[in-house]
């Protein structure tokens, strides 16, 4: 996919997106603002390669909020992290009169963007908000964008030595409420980084229900 005009010119220029930024900026760190910046920028890319009809504002929103969830203020709250970013975000677009379809849209996005094998065949927003994702994350479909598209959103929202940071957040972010990892991906971070962490078992959690049989 080729990157026309500068990596901003893919950013919405509107009130709504304004505002997300600025509130992203204000309470997440450099390292959460960047990536979650070029998780739009990169999804956005893949949405126009793969001929895919989206609501840029809402991929926005989706891409801004989806780690806000990691945030110290969420450690207690007892839900996957995902869930918190994505309330966060419905709560900002309902303050924002966003019609609920929308708001629902957004929220799945965010909620579902650590579950593989899923978010792929749902709404552009939710497909593109993982695609995203995945591509700063884990460098799925690395070769789809051009070397020198890539460059430009790199120099544009840099990310130095981001692979052990972004681990280091995902750590600190869920380490205090170790249940909400059960069955999902996260779970494997937890046991590189935390000394005594044990993952839960659906097996286990099957054959010892209060089921007699």
């Amino acid at each position: 996919m080729i990157l026309t005009g500068t990596p901003e010119a893919l950013v919405p220029d509107t009130t709504l997106v304004r505002e997300a930024t600025q509130l992203v900026r204000d309470t997440t760190s450099d390292l959460v603002y960047h990536h979650s910046r070029r998780v739009f920028l990169f999804g956005s890319l893949q949405g126009q390669r793969r001929g895919l009809r989206f609501d840029p504002e809402l991929l926005y929103v989706g891409a801004m909020f989806h780690d806000v969830g990691l945030g110290e203020e969420f450690h207690d709250s007892g839900r996957r992290f995902e869930v918190d970013g994505a309330a966060e975000a419905k709560k900002f677009l309902l303050a924002h009169d966003v019609p609920a379809d929308a708001v629902r849209r957004v929220w799945t996005a965010i909620a579902l963007h650590t579950t593989p094998g899923v978010p792929e065949f749902m709404e552009p927003e939710v497909a593109l908000v993982t695609a995203g994702v995945e591509y700063d994350v884990l460098g799925i479909g690395y070769d789809t964008i051009r070397d020198e598209d890539r460059a430009a959103i790199v120099a544009l929202h840099p990310r130095p030595d981001f692979k052990r940071r972004i681990l280091a957040a995902f750590t600190d972010g869920i380490r205090p409420k170790p249940e909400t990892t059960f069955g999902n991906v996260k779970a494997d971070v937890l046991e590189h980084f935390v000394p005594g962490f044990e993952r839960g078992d659906f097996v286990d959690t099957l054959l010892e229900s209060p089921w007699k049989e």
